[in-house]
């Protein structure tokens, strides 16, 4: 059952939510990929393909002597990306929480903002580490929207407000859809007890200006589901409104997310079991 709360169709916010997250977070994505030592012959899987972006990336660097496996559990607005798909770049529609991988047949897996949305997230990150090869390297990275408060840069206490009512009702909104809130704090242990090494993590927070890619990205997912947040009386679409006027806005600004990334790395022996 799919229980992701966004929308994959091909239409204005998905496109506006995918750019977004891409010129916000490509570059720090790239950079951990990069440290695994991605190269030539490397056999990778993306889960949660998105705008395919990330996994064109990984194609470019393995090559044609490696591969990339990317899947998502709604693929129609990759399907019509307008990213290359070379021959050794594979979508497959696939859902990590439920459908099965190879086991030791990957040197890399990433995914981006995934396993928070999956309610079964314990399993699917016990899957991932026996779908990788001995040696073989996992980077998760997931948001916290509530391990710091958000609107700690509205100096007007009735737009903070505001501002955290529309994100208490997605964030409502995500946990009836089996969100566990601390689960992104939580990465850098659940990879130690897995039994993967070299396990690290970081965490990432930035200033969203109004206008900016941060608000944009904010503004998208509320518009996304302002519909069933209004119709269950979470919020008012005045509240909706004012929120996005002020995120169009030069002069307002709220602190992203935070992005933990966490990453660890199979051991030669390691026993699994992904059930």
């Amino acid at each position: 059952m799919n229980t992701y709360i966004f929308d994959n169709a091909p239409e204005a916010e998905t496109a506006e939510r995918f750019a977004s997250l891409d010129a916000l977070y490509n570059f720090r994505t790239f950079r951990f990929l990069e440290t695994t030592g991605i190269g030539p012959g490397w056999h990778c899987l993306e889960v949660g393909g998105g705008s395919g972006s990330v996994a064109a990336w990984m194609a470019e660097r393995v090559g044609p002597s490696g591969s990339v496996l990317v899947t998502d559990i709604d693929a129609r607005f990759m399907e019509g990306s307008a990213y290359r798909k070379p021959a050794h770049l594979e979508l497959r529609r696939h859902d990590i929480g439920t459908d099965p991988l190879p086991e030791q047949a990957f040197d890399l897996i990433h995914a981006r903002l995934v396993l928070m949305h999956v309610p079964q997230r314990q399993k699917a990150l016990a899957r991932l580490v026996a779908a990788l090869k001995p040696r073989g390297w996992l980077v998760i990275e997931d948001f916290d929207g509530r391990i710091i408060d958000r609107a700690i840069p509205v100096s007007d206490a009735a737009e903070a407000a505001s501002f955290r009512r529309v994100g208490g009702a997605l964030g409502r909104l995500m946990e009836e859809r089996g969100l566990e809130v601390e689960w992104a704090r939580g990465l850098y242990g659940k990879l130690k007890a897995a039994g993967l090494a070299e396990v690290g993590m970081e965490g990432h927070v930035a200033v969203c200006e109004g206008r900016g890619l941060g608000a944009s990205l904010d503004a998208a997912n509320f518009a996304q589901v302002r519909q069933e947040a209004v119709a269950k009386g979470l919020i008012t679409d005045d509240e909706v409104n004012a929120v996005l006027g002020r995120l169009a806005a030069p002069g307002f600004a709220v602190l992203s997310p935070v992005m933990f990334t966490a990453w660890g790395r199979r051991p030669d022996t390691l026993p699994i079991n992904p059930k």
